[in-house]
């Protein structure tokens, strides 16, 4: 039973860079010792003894190499919870699932992997569900305030209209926050996978690349690959990055839930470049950068020249900048009766980062409350699993706020 075990959680990837932002923020919200028993690991042990000097956290060191699954089983035998952070995931997560899946305990993660979230729902949903395991991706800026967002929006509009919204439109109003050498690691890997197989990209520009097997069909998702004006926001947009991810997420949700939405239900994220002149020409040059920074990504000359001159993974934005982040993402629903509800989601530190650890540091000490999912085994989203105890939990502890406007 996992009552049994040494630790309630283990973060694994502590040396990483959100790793140790996320030792921090574990030791401001619990201590290093006191109610949650909790454990750092790595392939490293030096280093995970500097990060817990670091971090002050004084908590025990598990030494488990990525690739050792021996080391890996031992690990997931001694906790109740894993929350990883060892990116690429698609290079070196999968064993730790499968061992995760093996053992029957819960897990989150920060990836927004698409191609490996498919991947590993397909090969161990069956299992996850006979050993009881609950996996849940995608806990960090990718993708909780999109799919956590679209279900307050929903819940709201139930609450105000009696129907649920049968669209729903996120566009991101702003931000501020840098990029890790892990992000940008995580990215490339994408196009050394796309390169490899080409099939590929069919696979993950599908909005229903995580949902159910026999719900990967559905009506046409919005797409935007060109700027245009949105009379919803006022403003025109752009496309936004992550969307394929957030929006292959959501349609899991709504899946997952039992598409309590409507069969027709339609999910789409764009950014805000602003109205007029002004806004346009941001929105065409950011769409061109987009363009231009894929293909140079795309061919393998370029892709490895790229890799010589970013970031390396381990790096990113100090402390200070971490604290001076901030983001904006606003959402409009609208009912089949053709009713409209405003919302936003807000975060009070860079998004990829300060705020990510503290949303991924909040969705594994919910596995452990009492009443907070009551979800069986298998491979779950953030909301699907959680729902309003995550909402309330972001909104008390992690400077994360969710507003009707």
């Amino acid at each position: 039973m996992t009552e049994q075990r040494d630790f309630d959680v283990v973060v694994y990837g502590a040396t990483s860079f959100v790793g140790q932002i996320l030792c921090r923020y574990l030791v401001r919200r619990h201590g290093a010792v006191g109610k949650l028993r909790w454990a750092i690991a790595g392939r490293d042990a030096d280093k995970l003894d500097e990060v817990g000097r670091a971090a002050g956290a004084d908590v025990p060191r598990l030494v488990a190499d990525a690739a050792d699954r021996d080391a890996l089983d031992a690990l997931t035998a001694s906790t109740r919870v894993v929350v990883s952070t060892v990116g690429p995931y698609a290079l070196y997560g999968s064993q730790l699932v499968e061992s995760v899946v093996e053992a029957g305990i819960d897990y989150c993660d920060l990836t927004g992997e698409v191609q490996w979230m498919r991947r590993m729902i397909d090969a161990h949903q069956t299992r996850a569900e006979e050993t009881g395991a609950r996996v849940v991706h995608a806990c960090g800026f990718d993708s909780i305030p999109s799919d956590l967002g679209t279900w307050f929006t929903q819940q709201r509009a139930l609450e105000e209209f009696g129907e649920p919204c049968a669209e729903i439109r996120m566009s991101v109003a702003g931000s501020k926050g840098g990029v890790s050498g892990g992000t940008l690691a995580s990215g490339m890997n994408m196009f050394e996978e796309l390169a490899a197989d080409p099939e590929l990209r069919d696979t993950i520009s599908d909005p229903y690349v995580l949902a159910p097997t026999d719900l990967r069909t559905g009506p046409p998702q919005p797409g935007i690959g060109r700027p245009t004006r949105d009379s919803r926001f006022e403003s025109w947009v752009a496309p936004f990055v992550m969307a394929p991810t957030n929006s292959a997420v959501v349609l899991r949700t709504h899946a997952l839930l039992g598409q309590p939405w409507g069969r027709d239900f339609t999910y789409g994220e764009t950014m805000m470049t602003g109205d007029g002149p002004t806004g346009a020409v941001k929105a065409y040059a950011m769409t061109a950068g987009l363009a231009a920074f894929a293909g140079v990504a795309s061919l393998g000359p370029t892709r490895r020249l790229l890799g010589k001159v970013m970031p390396k993974p381990g790096s990113g934005p100090d402390t200070r900048a971490q604290q001076a982040g901030w983001f904006d993402i606003r959402f409009v629903g609208r009912t089949a009766s053709g009713k409209t509800i405003r919302t936003k989601v807000t975060g009070d530190q860079d998004p990829g980062y300060g705020s990510t650890a503290k949303m991924l540091g909040e969705s594994a000490v919910a596995f452990l409350d009492h009443g907070q999912t009551d979800v069986g085994g298998g491979f779950w989203t953030p909301a699907s699993a959680f729902g309003d105890a995550l909402v309330e939990r972001l909104e008390a502890h992690a400077g994360v706020r969710f507003d009707v406007v």
